[in-house]
């Protein structure tokens, strides 16, 4: 039986800091919705956008799979592992917070603002030892074709991670159609457009807008203008 969650971009909750503004798709920090607290696995699903030369400042996690996908501009990482990095669009980053890590991550830039999206999965092992990873991957491989970014297998395509998740962007042309088949039986999918209009399964979207998808197999998207889409395939009790 299929269950269809929709998540309109103008539902998420909103904290805009001045030098933060932040949308959530799922409750986090001050923003609390007991409708809205995780998709299966995927606890939180940030939109941020940052201000020139401002960030988060030192701060703890632990036992949680933590994404960053950058959209525009660069972000800076340092953490209690030794990282110091930047990433930029077309970057993926992954920490496995574990037994716990301490980052900080702010806009080196004084003249531009920085996009991301940092999501938070929660593990299928807990304690374990805390891990980093980034790779740049190649944005053509998107265009017309959903493009494997973060796996649970070290050797696969993309990232990897403590959980049986799989994502996938795609850049399409109007018109486009493709169909995803869910990885795992007991997954679902979490699908957020981050630009345009694209139909999933029958429900149209418009750019920041999501639908979480259950109980079934295959996912036809259709893209009925240029667009952007991220599918997160995760499990739903885990």
């Amino acid at each position: 039986m299929e269950n269809i969650v929709l998540h309109k971009a103008d539902t998420r909750g909103n904290a805009n800091h001045g030098w933060l503004n932040a949308y959530h798709s799922f409750s986090f920090a001050s923003w609390y919705n007991p409708d809205r607290i995780q998709f299966g696995a995927l606890r939180v699903l940030n939109d941020d956008t940052i201000a020139a030369g401002m960030g988060f400042g030192t701060h703890p996690h632990d036992n949680m799979e933590i994404i960053t996908i950058p959209l525009e501009g660069d972000l800076a990482h340092k953490d209690s592992m030794g990282n110091t990095e930047i990433i930029k669009n077309g970057d993926i980053q992954v920490m496995s917070a574990g037994t716990g890590v301490q980052h900080s991550e702010f806009n080196p830039n004084e003249d531009q603002q920085t996009k991301l999206l940092q999501i938070w999965l929660f593990p299928n092992k807990r304690n374990v030892a805390p891990r980093y990873q980034q790779i740049t991957l190649d944005v053509a491989d998107r265009h017309n074709k959903l493009s494997q970014i973060l796996s649970p297998n070290a050797d696969d395509e993309g990232v990897w991670i403590h959980q049986d998740a799989w994502f996938n962007m795609g850049n399409f042309d109007s018109g486009f159609t493709t169909e995803y088949k869910i990885k795992k039986e007991g997954n679902g999918v979490y699908a957020f457009v981050l630009k345009g209009n694209v139909t999933v399964n029958g429900q149209e979207l418009n750019s920041r807008d999501a639908v979480g998808i259950s109980g079934t197999d295959i996912l036809n998207i259709k893209a009925n203008t240029d667009a952007e889409i991220l599918l997160m395939d995760v499990p739903m009790n885990y």
